[in-house]
């Protein structure tokens, strides 16, 4: 079998679920990486055969969207030549992590995919939302890479078609300790806005992850090191607590360790307004920014109730599993699609 897929990397999450997802998928066939994105931190270890600027989210610094470097960086023209001329009509199965030149792609050659991971989750009504709706981010989520058919991937099954977060195997393994540091990774913030709150607490040592820094140093209270999957996990595993912003993939994985959790959501980011609300459910603080009162903040979230673990209802092999039987039938429907063509034809000409 051969296998297309699609991989945004507009963030770090994506990249890091399909460096674990893609050996369990090279057990079905061939696995070509389309590489879509150009403003993730992580170093890309995957079969990358294709690769597109795509359509990138871009931060500021103060917590928030860079919209004129999002709009500088968007070109419709070449977004339509990339899908007309990507190859999708080549491969046995087309998996896509909410990519949208795949998804345009797919229509242009009517090749059937499926939508697979975080994002796919909000196909269903079911999968939290916060109090206030926003259309234009509902907008985004149903229409910014559709497919044929659906795998989901949330904190807790709201929908049949949901599963578990994919954790990393280094997190699987780990032996959870804690050692006494608080490990920080806010990329909608530059490193001096986070540290000149951080450094409100002195007695705290944090773990900060950096996009500038290049080496590991020390400045007072604070630990900078450069943005590593490897070495981010391994400062979870042994922290007191993580702050971070509400994404999928790290909160997940410190619920999963039953490690303390801060969240700060991206201003603008409807998907991740939307992860707090389902992550208030496990009882997770969402400071809507980094202001005056952080330091109160903090030492409140530290000293607060134990926050519910997450629990795996499905492994990573039984999730692939799923993917599978949806490919399967989107096979038969494709068979049987073709044989009602064939059948209508020869009727035409009788």
């Amino acid at each position: 079998m051969k296998i297309f897929y699609a991989v945004q990397a507009t963030g770090n999450g994506h990249i890091a679920r399909a460096k674990e997802l893609i050996p369990y998928l090279q057990r079905y066939g061939q696995v070509d990486v389309f590489l879509s994105g150009n403003n993730s931190n992580l170093k890309v270890d995957l079969p990358v055969k294709y690769q597109s600027k795509g359509v990138s989210l871009f931060y500021g610094n103060r917590g928030g969207l860079d919209y004129w470097k999002m709009a500088k960086e968007l070109s419709l023209f070449n977004i339509i030549k990339e899908a007309r001329e990507l190859p999708v009509d080549q491969y046995d199965l087309v998996i896509n992590d909410f990519e949208s030149i795949t998804s345009l792609a797919c229509k242009i050659k009517q090749v059937p995919s499926i939508g697979f991971g975080h994002q796919a989750s909000f196909k269903s009504k079911l999968t939290p939302r916060p109090v206030s709706k926003d259309w234009m981010g509902e907008l985004v989520l149903n229409n910014y890479a559709t497919a044929t058919k659906y795998i989901g991937l949330h904190f807790e099954q709201y929908d049949d078609f949901i599963y578990s977060p994919i954790i990393k195997e280094q997190v699987l393994l780990a032996n959870p300790k804690n050692l006494g540091h608080i490990a920080v990774y806010l990329s909608h913030y530059s490193d001096e806005v986070v540290a000149s709150y951080l450094n409100k607490l002195p007695d705290q040592l944090f773990h900060l992850f950096s996009k500038k820094e290049k080496t590991i140093n020390q400045r007072g209270n604070i630990i900078y090191m450069p943005i590593d999957n490897a070495m981010f996990t391994q400062s979870m595993i042994n922290a007191t607590g993580v702050i971070t912003g509400a994404g999928f993939e790290t909160p997940a994985e410190a619920l999963y360790m039953n490690k303390k959790l801060l969240c700060v959501p991206i201003k603008g980011q409807y998907e991740q307004l939307c992860n707090a609300a389902a992550l208030n459910n496990f009882g997770v603080p969402i400071l809507t920014s980094l202001t005056t009162d952080f330091t109160s903040q903090v030492n409140n979230w530290l000293s607060g109730a134990p926050q519910t673990k997450l629990n795996l209802s499905f492994d990573t092999t039984t999730i692939v599993e799923k993917l599978m039987e949806q490919a399967d039938s989107l096979q038969v429907q494709e068979q049987e699609y073709n044989q009602y063509e064939l059948d209508h034809l020869s009727l035409k000409f009788r």
